[in-house]
């Protein structure tokens, strides 16, 4: 059975590299028989963190917070495409994320992490560890990390250079954590449902 995941993505910047990667992950996800679907944050274009979509009375939350809370709700599970800004979160992917709590509860995320550089993103994948388990999400072990972003895809949007061969080696074990995690949530939540 066809899992459903959201790729997330938060960058606002000008020339943004990490699409690239989110844009690649939502075809490699759909190519291996599960569904996936890109959430740019940029593209939803919530406000700065006010009030969440909890906050509101039912009916009451602007369209497309609303619509996202419910794209969130029905999904099976979400990878978190992160850059790295200064070491830590990207604001647009956090201001989003901060937006929700109960519709990401009891399901996995993945984090896709990556940079200009050669750390790949470990820093800030590292950070959104903490933040995605302290709102009830599993995050899954497996970790995908891009170094030198610039330079690892084509014209195409395909994976280049060492950098694209290590991202596509590393695919199959991260998408399959996932997977495993996934299944294994939605069995618990049709047996017992969330434990608070």
């Amino acid at each position: 059975m066809s899992r459903d995941i959201l790729v997330l993505y938060g960058s606002y910047r000008r020339d943004r590299q990490g699409i690239k990667l989110a844009h690649w992950l939502v075809d490699a996800i759909d190519a291996r028989g599960d569904h996936a679907e890109l959430i740019d944050a940029k593209a939803v274009g919530l406000p700065i963190l006010d009030q969440r979509h909890s906050d509101y009375p039912p009916g009451e939350a602007p369209a497309a917070m609303a619509a996202l809370a419910v794209r969130l709700e029905n999904a099976d599970g979400f990878i978190f495409v992160v850059g790295e800004y200064n070491g830590g979160l990207q604001p647009g992917l956090k201001n989003l994320v901060d937006h929700y709590l109960p519709e990401f509860a009891w399901r996995p995320a993945a984090i896709a992490s990556y940079s200009a550089g050669p750390f790949a993103g470990v820093r800030s994948a590292t950070a959104w560890r903490t933040t995605l388990g302290a709102m009830a999400m599993v995050v899954t072990s497996t970790p995908l990390s891009l170094a030198r972003i610039g330079a690892a895809f084509d014209a195409d949007g395909k994976p280049t250079g060492e950098d694209g061969t290590r991202l596509i080696r590393a695919l199959p074990r991260f998408a399959d954590d996932l997977g495993w995690w996934i299944d294994a949530a939605k069995a618990q939540r049709a047996r017992v449902g969330a434990p608070f």
